[in-house]
C-alpha cells in the first residue's frame, strides 16, 4: 500500500489489523462515551446560542470523519466548551442568536476552521500552534472557564441577562436578581449539587455495593444523563413548565440535515479571524490531549495529520448543519479509560448518536434548560486553574505576565480579544529575552578542561586574558547588546590582551551578528587585543570560512577552549590563584 495514502488516511494502517476482539473494546467504549456526550451536546450547544438539536448533529458526521483522517487511536472528537464560547462570541457579533442567521453564521464559522485546518496540515504548518505559549493557553482557558460557568447562571435563576464580557455578565445577573424564579433555582441548585456529588461520591457508593472500581469509574461518568433524566421526571410530574421553568421544548427528530455553509464574502470577511482562532485553540487542545492519551500506551500522533483530521470533522460539521468541534478532554479520557483501541470508537459513537436522533429528541422535550446549564457550569469549572498563577510567579515573571493578562483581557475584553492579546504579549516578552542573550565570564575548572561561570565556580582566570560564553545564537535581535557587552568589559580591564569567545552555544550567526563580530574585531584590534573563537559549530564555520570577518580576524579560532586557554594564558604570566565569586547576579 502505498505511504502517501497510508499518511493521508490513517484507517488503512489501523483498519488492516483490525479483528473482533479489537471490535468489542471499541464497541464497549462508544457506548460508554455515547451515555455522556449526548447530555454534553445538548449543552455545549445551548451554550454556543444554538438550538440543542444542533449538538448532537456536531456530533455524528465529524465522529466519522475523525475516524478516517485522524491519528490519535483514543480522542473523542465533539463540540466541546471553549470552542462553544468562542462560536456565540463570532456569531453573536455578525446576528442575534435564535435566528436563522445566527445558524449559518456558526455553520460557516465549522467550515471555515475547517478549511483552515486542512491547509495547514496539507502545509506541515502545525507549528504555527507554538505561538501560543503554555501560560497563555492556559489563561485563556481558566477565563474562559469564568466566563463560561457566568453566563450559565441565568439559566438556573431563570433571568434574563447576558453580555459579551465578565463585568456586563455580572451586571446582566444583577440587574435581573429580584426576578429569580424559584422553581427554577430549585432545580438548577439541586440538579448542580447532584453532579458536584457524582463527580466524587458516585463511585464509592457503587463499590461498596460490590462494583469494581473501574466499573464504578466509568458509571459514574453516566451522571449527566441521570441527572437528565431525573429532572425530566420531575418536570412532567411536577408541572414544571406551567410554574415558569424553561424547558427545551420541541426537538426535531431525524438524522442531521445537509447544510452549506455561507458563500457571501462580507460575512466570511467578518468570521475568518474568530474561525483561525477557534482553529489553532481547538488544535492546540486537541493534539495536547491526544499527545497524552498516545504517550500512555507508547503510540504517537502524527500533529501535522491531526489537523487534517480535525480539519475533515469540522468541514463535515458544516455540512450536516453542526458548529466548530475539536478533541475533549474529558470524554477523551473517559474513551480512552473505557478501552478504545482505535478511532473507531469514535465512528460507533456516531452510530448511537444518530440512534438517539432518531429515536429520544421526543423525550427532550421536558428536559429544564437549567439542567444543560448545571451540566456545564460542573463541567467547565474544572478548567479553572487556581494554582498556575502562583507556580509561574515563583518560576518566571515573564510568563506570569503573559499568564494574568490574558485572562485579564479575556475576562474585560471577550475571547477573542483575549487570545490576541496573549499572543502579542507573548511575542513580545519572546523577542525582549531574546534581545537580551544570556552571556556569562568563565574560568577554568582547576585539575581539569572545563570551564565554568566566575560567578558561581572557583576557577582559574588571567588577567591579560577574557573568556566569555556565549549561550544564544547570534541574531539581529540580540548582536548589537552583544557588542556593548563584550566591549563594556574590555573597559574594565586595561591589562587585557586576548579575549575568546566560547561559542558552544552558538547554533547561527545571521548577517546582523556577523556585522557585529567585525565591529568588535575592529575595536579590539585598534586598541591590540586579540579577538580568538574557541568552539565554533561545523555549520556555524561553513558560514564563517568564506567571510571578510576571517580574512581580518586578527587573532585564531581554536577547535577547544581548554586548548585556547591553554595556549593564551602563556602569553602573559601564569594563571591566577582560583578565587571565591560572589553568585549574586544569579548567572548560569
Amino acid at each position: 500500500m502505498p505511504t502517501i495514502l497510508r499518511r493521508y488516511f490513517p484507517i488503512l494502517e489501523w483498519g488492516a489489523s483490525y479483528d473482533r476482539e479489537i471490535l468489542t473494546a471499541d464497541l464497549l467504549a462508544a457506548v460508554i462515551v455515547t451515555i455522556m456526550l449526548i447530555p454534553q451536546s445538548l449543552a455545549y450547544a445551548l451554550l454556543a446560542g444554538l438550538p440543542p438539536v444542533v449538538g448532537l448533529y456536531a456530533s455524528i458526521l465529524p465522529l466519522v470523519a475523525y475516524a478516517i483522517f485522524g491519528t490519535s487511536r483514543t480522542l473523542a472528537v465533539g463540540p466541546v466548551a471553549v470552542i462553544s464560547l468562542m462560536t456565540a462570541s463570532a456569531a453573536g457579533a455578525v446576528a442575534a442568536q435564535g435566528t436563522a442567521e445566527y445558524l449559518e453564521a456558526a455553520i460557516t464559522l465549522a467550515a471555515l476552521s475547517g478549511v483552515m485546518l486542512a491547509v495547514l496540515g496539507f502545509l506541515r504548518l502545525g507549528f504555527l500552534a507554538n505561538l501560543l505559549s503554555h501560560p497563555v493557553i492556559a489563561g485563556f482557558i481558566t477565563a474562559s472557564g469564568i466566563l463560561i460557568a457566568t453566563s450559565q447562571v441565568k439559566h438556573i435563576l431563570g433571568i434574563g441577562g447576558g453580555g459579551e464580557n465578565w463585568p456586563e455578565m455580572l451586571g446582566g445577573l444583577a440587574a435581573n436578581l429580584p426576578d429569580t424564579n424559584l422553581a427554577t433555582l430549585t432545580i438548577g441548585v439541586l440538579a448542580t449539587a447532584f453532579l458536584f456529588w457524582v463527580r466524587k461520591g458516585f463511585a464509592p457508593l457503587l463499590q461498596k455495593f460490590g462494583m469494581s472500581q473501574k466499573a464504578a469509574g466509568m458509571t459514574a461518568k453516566a451522571g449527566p444523563v441521570i441527572a437528565v433524566a431525573l429532572t425530566i421526571l420531575a418536570a412532567v410530574s411536577l408541572g414544571l413548565g406551567d410554574k415558569g421553568v424553561a424547558l427545551v421544548g420541541a426537538v426535531p427528530q431525524g438524522l442531521p440535515p445537509f447544510a452549506l455553509p455561507s458563500t457571501d464574502m462580507g460575512l466570511i470577511a467578518q468570521l475568518w479571524v474568530p474561525a483561525l482562532l477557534i482553529s489553532i485553540i481547538g488544535f492546540v487542545e486537541s493534539v495536547s490531549v491526544a499527545q497524552t492519551l498516545a504517550a500512555k500506551r507508547r503510540q504517537r500522533i502524527a500533529p501535522d495529520q491531526e489537523l487534517v483530521g480535525l480539519g475533515a470533522a469540522n468541514i463535515a460539521s458544516a455540512f450536516s448543519g453542526g458548529y466548530p468541534v475539536t478533541g475533549g478532554f474529558a470524554r477523551s479520557v473517559v474513551n480512552f479509560d473505557a478501552g478504545a483501541q482505535t478511532p473507531a470508537a469514535g465512528a460507533y459513537t456516531a452510530g448511537g448518536i444518530a440512534l438517539a436522533s432518531l429515536f429520544l429528541t421526543p423525550l427532550l422535550f421536558y428536559l429544564p434548560i437549567a439542567t444543560l446549564a448545571a451540566t456545564i457550569i460542573v463541567a467547565v469549572l474544572s478548567l479553572v486553574d487556581v494554582k498556575t498563577p502562583g507556580r509561574l510567579w515563583a518560576y518566571s515573571k515573564a510568563d506570569f505576565s503573559a499568564h494574568m493578562a490574558t485572562i485579564i483581557a479575556t475576562l474585560l475584553a471577550g475571547v477573542e480579544m483575549g487570545v490576541i492579546a496573549g499572543v502579542l504579549l507573548g511575542l513580545l516578552l519572546y523577542l525582549w529575552k531574546a534581545s537580551r542573550p544570556h552571556a556569562a565570564i568563565v574560568g577554568r575548572v582547576p585539575e581539569t578542561e572545563h570551564f565554568r561561570n566566575v560567578e558561581r565556580h572557583k576557577v582559574l582566570t588571567v588577567p591579560h586574558l577574557l573568556s566569555i560564553r556565549i549561550d544564544e545564537s547570534l541574531t539581529y535581535l540580540n548582536a548589537r547588546w552583544l557588542e556593548e557587552y563584550v566591549l563594556e568589559r574590555v573597559a574594565e580591564r586595561p591589562e587585557l590582551r586576548h579575549v575568546i569567545l566560547m561559542c558552544s552555544a552558538v547554533n547561527a550567526i545571521d548577517a546582523t551578528g556577523l556585522e557585529s563580530l567585525e565591529a568588535i574585531n575592529h575595536r579590539l584590534a585598534d586598541g591590540s587585543i586579540g579577538l580568538h573563537l574557541s568552539e565554533v559549530k561545523g555549520p556555524v564555520m561553513d558560514r564563517l570560512k568564506d567571510t571578510h570577518f576571517m580574512q581580518e580576524l586578527n587573532g585564531r579560532v581554536f577547535l577547544s577552549q581548554d586548548r585556547a586557554w591553554s595556549e593564551l594564558a602563556k602569553d602573559n604570566g601564569d594563571p591566577a590563584e582560583p578565587t571565591d565569586y560572589q553568585m549574586a547576579r544569579g548567572l548560569i
